[in-house]
């Protein structure tokens, strides 16, 4: 399974550009400091200021009324935002804003009681395919991010071109930019990592943030895939997790949209995640922004589309990518 969405990185060069990580490559974008947070501002025609690296921060964002100042007295084109949005955090799904618009994330996420409750409410093929791993030779183990781990991405990453039926963004990726991509939280991640003999064929990184934990990268070899390691791995974690007194762990989405009965989702499911309906909130700093809000150009085209055309297209793209 591929990580989760992410963005990382501090401030380079000041308080007024950022880096976020799209689709294999750093981008700079404008950015403010607001108190603890960095707020960036993406997008083209339609301009989102959002809470950089929001998903793996340890605190929710506190002063809402002091970012939309800050985004209002802009004078730089750049930082002219349309829209400014951000979420709550795990476990706070009630709303504390009101007053502003609400959209609701699908977080897809473990409310994790104990390991012993999480593995005995698996179904009893994930829970086959955590000792076939092991049966198979496969070593789970919390490694430092050093050398071994830095190559070992290398060659899983460059394992193939495409996952999931799409264009994998880290093939051809060097030791130096698996450094700089993978090296985010690491004084408040594990990195978990999966050998078989000397051969590193899955890792997945958690990021604690408090009560919560989220994952950001889990990354199988797909030549491996016999040996399960994906399982394994989310089992690891679990288990790091109820160890540190963990209330939540989190994987990403669990509906991207109205994009639904994925493969990824469909993994999720069968290691234990369900939906939990977080708060978003969207304020419109422009008349452009408020029109586009009306029109839900906001949500992207995942968020417009209906499930049976995005359907369509990931399966075309995925036919596209089996021809290349």
């Amino acid at each position: 399974m591929v990580s989760s969405s992410v963005t990382q990185q501090p401030p380079s060069g000041g308080t007024n550009v950022g880096e976020i990580y799209v689709k294999g490559k750093w981008v700079a974008v404008p950015a403010i400091n607001v108190a603890d947070k960095t707020i960036v501002v993406r997008g083209s025609l339609l301009k989102i200021a959002v809470v950089r690296s929001e998903d793996w921060l340890a605190t929710e964002l506190e002063n809402p009324e002091d970012c939309l100042a800050r985004l209002k007295e802009q004078s730089s084109p750049g930082l002219r935002a349309d829209i400014f949005t951000f979420t709550q955090k795990l476990p706070n799904t009630t709303p504390k804003y009101n007053n502003y618009p609400i959209e609701y994330d699908s977080v897809a996420a473990v409310h994790l009681t104990s390991f012993k409750e999480w593995w005995e409410g698996l179904p009893q093929e994930t829970r086959k395919n955590v000792r076939r791993s092991q049966k198979r030779g496969v070593v789970v183990e919390v490694r430092p991010f050093d050398d071994v781990v830095i190559q070992g991405l290398v060659e899983l990453n460059n394992d193939s071109p495409t996952r999931q039926g799409q264009k994998n963004d880290q093939f051809g990726i060097t030791s130096d930019e698996v450094k700089r991509n993978y090296s985010s939280f690491l004084d408040r991640s594990d990195c978990v990592c999966a050998f078989y003999e000397t051969e590193l064929v899955g890792f997945l990184k958690i990021v604690y943030r408090g009560e919560v934990a989220s994952i950001l990268n889990l990354l199988p070899k797909a030549r491996h895939a016999d040996k399960r390691p994906a399982n394994a791995l989310v089992a690891k974690a679990m288990e790091l997790c109820a160890a540190k007194g963990v209330s939540h762990v989190t994987y990403g989405l669990y509906n991207y949209g109205n994009k639904q009965d994925s493969p990824l989702r469909e993994f999720k499911i069968r290691n234990g995640f369900s939906e939990f309906l977080v708060p978003r909130y969207y304020i419109p700093l422009t008349i452009w922004g408020r029109a586009c809000m009306k029109a839900r150009l906001h949500l992207g085209l995942l968020g417009i589309l209906p499930h049976s055309v995005i359907t369509f297209a990931n399966q075309m793209r995925t036919r596209w990518y089996n021809f290349k």
